[in-house]
C-alpha cells in the first residue's frame, strides 16, 4: 500500500489491541500490559503476542495512562506503525477481491472529530474504507486517531484527487452509489444497501455538493421528527452504516 512509515502511534483497549495482533502483527512493535491484571482476554493478548514474537512489558497503570490520556485503555496499550493511507489504485484493487464491499465515502467532512467518529463506526460495521477528497477535507490525525480508538488503525482512508471521477471508477468498478440527503427519494430501509455499495455523505453544514449528487444512482433519508433541522453527520453515518450492515447480515 502507499505511504510511507511514520512515528509509531499508541492503540488503547482490549477489543482494539486484539484486532491490530490478530489483523496486522507485523505492525504492533510493542505491547504495555497493567502489570496487576491476569485474566482471560490479558493472558489471550499474551498468546496474540507471543506468536507474534511481539515485546511485552509489564506497566504501571499511570504509566499506561501518561501514554494514552483520557482514552479508555483497559490497562492494554499497543505501540503501533501507523496504516499506510491508501490511493486510487489501492482502493480499486482492493474492490477486485470483494464480492459485496462497502465503502464510505465523505463528501468534505471538515471536522477531525467527525471524521474519527465516521471511522469508529466504519470500522465497526465492516467497510472496506473511508474515501476523503484531498482537498477542503480533514485528514487523519493525532484528534482523528484518538477519537476513533483504534478503527484507523484498521480502516484505511483512502484520499483522492477528484471525488466525482472516484465515484464514476466505483460505478464501473460495480458499486452503487447511495447518497445520504434529506430530500433522499427513499427512507434508507427501502433502498438496498446489501449489494457492492458506496455510501456517500455530505460535509458540515452543506451537505452533498451538486457534483457528488449527480454522480449518485440514488438518494436515501433518515426520517426525523423533532424540530433539529439535520443530523450530525457522524451520528447519519453510523445510522446508516447499521442499516447497510443489517440489510447484509439481518
Amino acid at each position: 500500500m502507499s505511504g510511507r512509515d511514520a512515528a509509531l502511534v499508541t492503540v488503547g483497549g482490549l477489543h482494539a489491541v486484539r484486532a491490530l495482533l490478530a489483523r496486522s502483527p507485523e505492525r504492533v512493535q510493542r505491547l504495555l500490559l497493567d502489570a496487576r491484571r491476569d485474566d482471560q482476554r490479558i493472558r489471550e493478548l499474551l498468546m496474540l503476542a507471543g506468536a507474534a514474537a511481539v515485546r511485552v512489558e509489564r506497566v504501571d497503570a499511570r504509566q499506561l495512562a501518561g501514554r494514552v490520556g483520557e482514552m479508555a485503555h483497559q490497562g492494554v496499550v499497543a505501540e503501533v506503525q501507523p496504516l499506510a493511507g491508501w490511493n486510487e489504485d489501492d482502493l480499486f484493487s482492493a474492490l477486485e477481491g470483494c464480492a459485496a464491499p462497502l465503502v464510505l465515502v465523505l463528501d468534505g467532512v471538515q471536522d477531525p472529530h467527525n471524521l474519527g467518529a465516521c471511522l469508529r463506526s466504519a470500522d465497526a460495521c465492516g467497510a472496506l474504507t473511508v474515501v476523503v477528497p484531498r482537498d477542503r477535507a480533514a485528514s487523519v490525525n493525532a484528534t482523528v486517531r484518538k477519537v476513533a480508538a483504534g478503527a484507523a488503525e484498521t480502516t484505511p482512508v483512502t484520499t483522492v484527487t477528484n471525488l466525482a471521477r472516484a465515484l464514476k471508477l466505483m460505478k464501473e468498478a460495480g458499486l452503487w452509489v447511495a447518497g445520504a440527503d434529506m430530500a433522499g427519494e427513499k427512507l434508507a430501509w427501502e433502498a438496498d444497501l446489501a449489494g457492492p455499495l458506496a455510501l456517500v455523505l455530505g460535509g458540515e453544514g452543506d451537505g452533498l455538493r451538486d457534483l457528488t449528487r449527480r454522480n449518485c444512482d440514488l438518494l436515501v433519508r433518515l426520517p426525523q421528527v423533532g424540530a433539529v433541522e439535520s443530523l450530525n453527520v457522524s451520528v447519519a453515518c453510523g445510522m446508516l452504516l447499521y442499516e447497510a450492515r443489517r440489510q447484509r447480515h439481518g
